[in-house]
């Protein structure tokens, strides 16, 4: 890296800040078309009022507590974006005053160490449930054991297949993403976890500085590949670098090293080459759980499930809001409460699968299965059955165990293989995979 970026890249973001205090006119269009007022309770709030305040955040690092509320309640759904009708886009500029709020209220020593420790404990999670699930060569497959000599040296692929860190924690369905990829005969290179982190955890944390060199760092990596174009599995590293890293770095440099595309997108348009693979009916009933975060992609996820013979796609009328959800952490209330409706719905309906698309949504509902009258599943498990391709879902096997002691027993030949301790690895078991339960589940935990 070329040592003077960094500087660059925060000479750069800066001027994007200011980019966006000149366009913004605080007409409050944005605060009216978001959909997390009421539950974060500032719907009473004048829109313009709260939009001004986003402003002075923006200039001098505080404002008005319910401007300040609405910027770290931000579930990134992006209605937002559509309703500004001045260039600006609101989920960036509500991602720009977090950043500043933290800058002020906070000094830099106090950013960085949050950073790091958010930081250690996703690699350690990462590091640890992708071990306890894979072998040692779908490991070095998904980038996160040694790669065979020469690898990453021959000509240029077509694309790189970016995992992020925490789809590894779900890796079959990082596995499956490959697996079609390998039958439709496309040429890609992959590469992900905590070695080529997009920066959001510092970002998130306040610590610009090193966020900007994670950040920077990745796509000098993906760059030297040569590939013309990235497919991003992960939203929030797609929203990370699409609205943040990239448009940064291609200020401070000049340069447009690569385009980024959400995998999903990548996949639907390319139905025509896999309608021939989807030979197997998948005679079932499915719902499925979205979220609209990423502009296009809840519309291809359905229209990529509506190609796999057999399928009855079932309708729940149910909210897709927020990015992901584990973006609605900041609203526990209304997380839970989205959760045990869209479960309920599926119940009424007696449909066979509700099937998630994203790692983050699979995680926080999959271990429901155990309660519920149907199957928890992702989409590529069922776009997967009908090519022929299946992938065993550890995670929620491991989860519904809902036990760390079961989970470290079944384990242990895994752990053992990988030199790993059975209590350190209770800690990352704990956290990492029983933590994440927005929603109790019905029948109780171990």
């Amino acid at each position: 890296m070329d040592p003077a970026i960094p500087t660059l890249f925060e000479g750069a973001f800066a001027a994007r800040v200011a980019d966006v205090i000149e366009a913004c006119v605080s007409c409050g269009k944005c605060f009216e078309a978001c959909p997390i007022t009421a539950a974060a309770g500032i719907e009473d709030h004048a829109s313009t009022e709260v939009t001004d305040g986003i402003l002075a955040i923006l200039a001098k690092g505080s404002g008005p507590e319910a401007t300040e509320k609405w910027a770290q309640s931000c579930i990134l759904s992006g209605e937002c974006i559509d309703a500004c009708d001045y260039g600006v886009n609101p989920r960036l500029m509500l991602s720009m005053a977090r950043m500043s709020l933290s800058e002020h209220r906070s000094d830099d020593r106090d950013r960085r160490g949050a950073g790091v420790r958010a930081f250690g404990d996703l690699a350690r999670g990462v590091k640890l449930l992708s071990r306890i699930q894979l072998s040692d060569e779908d490991l070095s497959r998904l980038g996160q054991g040694p790669q065979p000599q020469g690898a990453g040296e021959s000509a240029a692929p077509d694309y790189v297949f970016y995992t992020g860190c925490n789809v590894l924690k779900t890796p079959h369905i990082a596995l499956l993403c490959l697996d079609i990829m390998d039958r439709l005969g496309i040429d890609y290179r992959v590469l992900g976890g905590p070695s080529h982190c997009c920066g959001i955890l510092q970002y998130r944390n306040g610590d610009l500085a090193a966020s900007n060199r994670m950040a920077t760092s990745t796509i000098e990596k993906f760059a030297r590949t040569g590939a013309s174009e990235v497919l991003a599995w992960c939203p929030s590293c797609y929203v990370q670098y699409s609205e943040i890293a990239l448009p940064t770095y291609e200020r401070a440099t000049g340069t447009t090293p690569f385009e980024m595309t959400p995998f999903v997108l990548f996949l639907e348009s390319r139905l025509d080459q896999l309608r021939p693979h989807l030979i197997r009916p998948v005679n079932q009933r499915v719902a499925l759980h979205l979220h609209r975060g990423v502009a296009g992609v809840a519309e291809a996820a359905r229209r990529l499930l509506a190609a796999v013979p057999g399928v009855e796609i079932v309708d729940l009328d149910q909210p897709d809001i927020g990015l992901m959800s584990n973006y609605l952490r900041p609203l526990p209330k209304l997380h839970a409460q989205l959760h045990l409706d869209e479960l309920t719905a599926a119940e009424r309906a007696g449909i066979d699968a509700l099937a998630a698309l994203y790692h983050a949504d699979h995680r926080d509902l999959c271990a429901h299965e155990r309660d519920w009258p149907f199957a928890i599943v992702n989409i590529l498990d069922v776009v997967g059955a009908s090519m022929g391709l299946e992938r065993s879902d550890h995670f929620k096997r491991l989860k519904m165990k809902q036990d760390a002691d079961l989970i470290l027993d079944d384990c242990k030949e895994m752990l053992a293989h990988h030199g790993i301790d059975r209590e350190a690895a209770r800690p990352a078991i704990e956290k990492a995979l029983l933590g994440e339960q927005p929603l109790r589940l019905r029948g109780g935990s171990a």
